[in-house]
């Protein structure tokens, strides 16, 4: 499952981008993940819950999973286009390979518990 190599990933993100009493305040954690990313939203809580087990500095962290949908741009109509079914078809009725999202794997924010928490 490279869903828990993924939660190791993030740990050491915040961990290089903060200082180490501001990891230990981590109560959120807010992914973007698109539908192209080859990433299991249900599988990545579960990877989550097992590694903050070994984590100490995150186990007041929870993890939340937004889910983006695979969005087309069409250069024949220049419009944007929402992927249905992994049809790449712009509204257009034009076959599109130009992914403007879908592909995202994103640590969108981090949240921290006050001081006095």
């Amino acid at each position: 499952m490279h869903e828990v190599s993924l939660v190791n990933s993030i740990f050491r993100s915040i961990e290089l981008e903060f200082p180490k009493q501001d990891v230990e305040r981590v109560r959120g954690i807010f992914m973007r993940v698109g539908l192209l990313s080859n990433v299991e939203p249900v599988l990545m809580q579960s990877a989550f819950a097992a590694v903050i087990e070994t984590e100490s500095a995150f186990r007041q962290a929870t993890l939340h999973v937004e889910v983006l949908p695979i969005l087309v741009h069409c250069a024949e109509c220049d419009k944007t286009s929402l992927v249905e079914n992994y049809k790449f078809v712009c509204a257009c009725g034009k076959p599109s390979n130009n992914i403007v999202q879908g592909t995202e794997l994103l640590i969108h924010k981090v949240e921290f518990a006050l001081d006095d928490d």
